[in-house]
């Protein structure tokens, strides 16, 4: 178990006058199983980024955990497969990507394909796969 501690965050785009966050302070437990959801422009972005420090901000967010944005930007679609996994996932075991493909029911064989090839599907499920074996 590891906490996220969020104290006093407060959060504004520039240029706007209303506040994504402000002043707020709760914390979350990385054994939950818990999603964010809302309409659009309501900050479920927005406090992803504020985790991943790629935004300023008041107050603080502490955490021993990192965070990933999902789905991964690919920059090369005609790429191979198996290439744009390990341009994400950097010194992975082959096994360990096998076996997240095997539990998602996605043959190995999509990793030998230019990824433009693959079915949105396909896609998304190895996209998924680096992500779990990423841990």
């Amino acid at each position: 178990m590891s906490l996220i501690q969020v104290t006093d965050l407060s959060f504004t785009y520039e240029g706007s006058s209303d506040p994504v966050f402000e002043h707020a302070t709760f914390q979350l437990d990385t054994d939950w199983k818990l999603g964010f959801t809302g309409r659009n422009g309501r900050g479920k972005t927005t406090f992803l980024n504020l985790l991943m420090n790629r935004m300023e901000y008041t107050g603080s967010i502490v955490s021993s955990v990192t965070f990933d944005y999902f789905p991964y930007e690919v920059e090369d679609k005609e790429a191979q497969t198996l290439d744009i996994i390990n341009s994400i996932l950097d010194d992975c075991p082959y096994w360990e990507i096998k076996r997240e493909l095997t539990k998602l029911k996605v043959s190995e064989d999509v990793l030998y394909r230019p990824f433009n090839t693959l079915s949105n599907g396909e896609r998304t499920k190895v996209l998924l796969a680096a992500l779990f074996a990423r841990g």
